[in-house]
């Protein structure tokens, strides 16, 4: 055990039913006062069962964690009074039908707060969150973000030094997830409070001072983002200016590379070789003239790169067994075409006079946080949900008036896992065959085509509840293609699942549209898995607030806001109220201080000058944007707010 850690988890370990494999597996880390620890990976890793351990709510098999030095398995009551927890879910410890105001009331009540320290803690709180106007709302009438800020505002009121957070972003817009996170690090600056943290979100990881990855139960890295994203062997480049799949082709069999993996219109590749190499390769394979470019790994690559490491597999390459579409006479050009398209439920107006027009061919990304509209706009087009107002058309079909026709011109793999869990593989498609009255002649090839093509061969005679999440989701895409469509939609398909089989589904989707020419059009809250898509809609609150490719959306942000800049200091505590003070727009982001600039030289001398005055080291440099940035400027530029 770490005696100087405020958090110290020591060969931990735990297992749910007797012969069930160990969910949290010889676990063990420390967390430092003052630092902002995270613990990252997909659904079904270990990581809530961490956290709740270390909160004193689930008993362990094995190991210990201590929080302050007291054992939160010997003795959890003791632990629990000593920090602040917020369990998974949007706003798990609050009671709907309080309001803002009598839910923090609540807590008062239960954790005990003096009269004259609980006043000054809930203004102060309120001020942070910007909930003060809301106190009347019932909690059950908050949208996402609101509910995370004020379970925030709940777990904070008796100012804990240590705060256990599992999941708090998950699903919530990003301004209110950068507000949230402005709060986290200004409390660690100001009051050196301790975080551990879970998400399943790798860009989110970035903030943290420390992060330990989490796969099967087991750690498989850690340490500082930064440390992590350098540990990646070879150099990894983007490939493009020919089709997607000639490029994965030409370097199928190469042994230059430790990844090959498809990303919107470029080839992303980790090479073990000079860049000189990959060029010759390419060039032997007849494709001359394509660019390459470096680029910078994240955390995803780290990770991805160290689950196929230490499995000595590499991620597997899947091909797509969907014949090309042959387009009607005198088809339109746009699959899916939409003008003014309203639903309201009520009172309440879900999606509001949203306009597209996608292409056939094309990935078509709906972006936004959950309660945005998105699964609601999916819903009218698939013909599930009749629209309230305005006009659609998908396949050419109108999707109001034809909407039972429509549905033999489309696929679609809904928000929640929606198969036969009790089913094998080969039942679930067998199933979906009839339904979508395949004759006996038609199946046959369709599914043994499909198990082939999407690596379900081998799992044909398994319940579908013994699957792991990602092969979950290609039976569900299996399931969407047995009648070959020409239009899919794929509503939020890869929430939780793993990194490497997120891949492999998203190749899966890149072939699907170049190879067969598919439209797909794909909602998620990934901001990071916007790169994927060939053109965006940003909504919000039910709005369309954006349209155009990542980099045209990218550009548009930073002519209105400015360009990035990063300050890097060790001293980040003194360095954020020094430069906060200056550019009040600054926030940390980890050990990092950033905000975007119109005058980004002058910002750059300005914060120079007065970092060198006070003493302080530090770097300062131009980032780029990422799309959670960019869907915050765009947001703060239309004032469509999440509330």
């Amino acid at each position: 055990m770490n005696a100087s850690a405020i958090i110290d988890v020591d060969s931990l370990s735990k297992r749910y039913g007797r012969k069930g494999p160990l969910a949290v597996d010889g676990v063990s880390f420390s967390v430092r006062r003052g630092q902002v620890f995270g613990l990252i990976g997909p659904d079904g890793a270990g990581k809530t069962s961490v956290i709740q351990v270390l909160a004193g709510v689930l008993s362990a098999d094995g190991g210990d964690a201590r929080v302050e030095g007291i054992s939160a398995i010997g003795d959890p009551e003791a632990v629990k009074s000593r920090l602040g927890y917020m369990p998974q879910g949007l706003g798990q410890n609050l009671y709907d039908t309080l309001t803002v105001a009598e839910n923090i009331e609540f807590f008062r009540d239960l954790r005990l707060i003096p009269e004259g320290q609980f006043w000054e803690n809930r203004d102060r709180l309120l001020a942070m969150t910007r909930l003060a106007p809301f106190l009347d709302r019932p909690a059950g009438k908050l949208s996402g973000g609101m509910r995370q800020k004020l379970a925030l505002i709940c777990t904070l009121l008796h100012l804990p030094d240590v705060l256990l957070l599992d999941e708090p972003t998950t699903g919530v817009d990003p301004l209110s997830r950068r507000d949230f996170w402005t709060i986290i690090h200004e409390l660690v600056a100001e009051r050196g409070v301790t975080v551990l943290l879970t998400t399943s979100y790798m860009d989110e990881a970035e903030r943290c001072h420390d992060v330990a990855m989490m796969h099967r139960g087991r750690i498989i890295a850690a340490g500082t983002p930064d440390e992590l994203a350098r540990s990646l062997p070879g150099t990894l480049v983007a490939v493009s200016g020919a089709p997607v799949k000639a490029i994965r082709a030409a370097l199928a069999d190469w042994n230059g590379s430790a990844s090959v993996a498809l990303f919107g219109a470029e080839v992303h590749v980790l090479l073990t070789v000079e860049t000189a190499d990959l060029h010759a390769q390419l060039a032997r394979q007849g494709l001359q003239g394509v660019s390459v470019r470096l680029i910078t790994g994240n955390l995803e690559d780290v990770f991805v790169h160290r689950v196929t490491q230490r499995e000595s597999a590499q991620s597997e390459a899947l091909e797509l067994a969907v014949a090309p579409l042959r387009p009607a006479d005198g088809a339109s050009k746009h699959a899916i075409e939409t003008r003014n398209l309203t639903c309201r439920f009520g009172d309440f107006t879900a999606v509001n006079r949203v306009n597209l027009a996608i292409s056939t061919g094309e990935i078509f990304g709906l972006l936004g946080p959950n309660g945005a509209g998105k699964t609601t706009l999916i819903k009218m087009l698939c013909g599930l949900q009749k629209p309230g107002a305005g006009q659609g058309r998908v396949a050419g079909l109108d999707v109001d008036k034809q909407r039972f026709a429509l549905r033999e011109h489309i696929g679609y793999m809904s928000q929640r896992f929606s198969l036969y869990r009790d089913l094998t593989v080969a039942a679930n498609l067998e199933l979906y065959a009839g339904l979508y009255g395949l004759t006996t002649a038609q199946r046959r090839p369709r599914i043994d085509s499909l198990l082939a093509s999407l690596g379900l061969g081998e799992y044909a005679s398994r319940l579908t509840d013994s699957l792991p999440m990602g092969l979950r989701q290609r039976l569900g895409l299996a399931c969407a293609l047995l009648h070959e469509p020409p239009v899919v939609f794929l509503d939020e398909p890869t929430s939780g699942v793993d990194p490497v089989a997120r891949r492999q589904f998203w190749d899966i989707v890149h072939l699907l549209a170049e190879q067969s020419g598919v439209t797909v059009l794909v909602s998620t809250h990934y901001m990071d898995e916007a790169e994927h898509c060939h053109r965006l809609g940003l909504m919000q609150a039910g709005q369309l607030i954006a349209l155009g490719t990542p980099s045209e959306l990218k550009q548009t942000a930073k002519t209105r806001a400015g360009t990035l800049l990063a300050v890097q200091t060790g001293e980040f505590a003194p360095a954020f109220k020094l430069l906060h003070a200056i550019f009040p727009k600054a926030m940390l982001y980890g050990r990092r201080i950033q905000w975007q600039s119109l005058t980004p030289e002058a910002d750059r001398d300005q914060a120079s000058t007065a970092l060198n005055r006070a003493g302080i080291s530090a770097e300062i440099a131009v980032q780029g944007l990422s799309m959670e940035e960019t869907f915050a400027s765009f947001l703060e530029s239309t004032g469509v707010r999440d509330v």
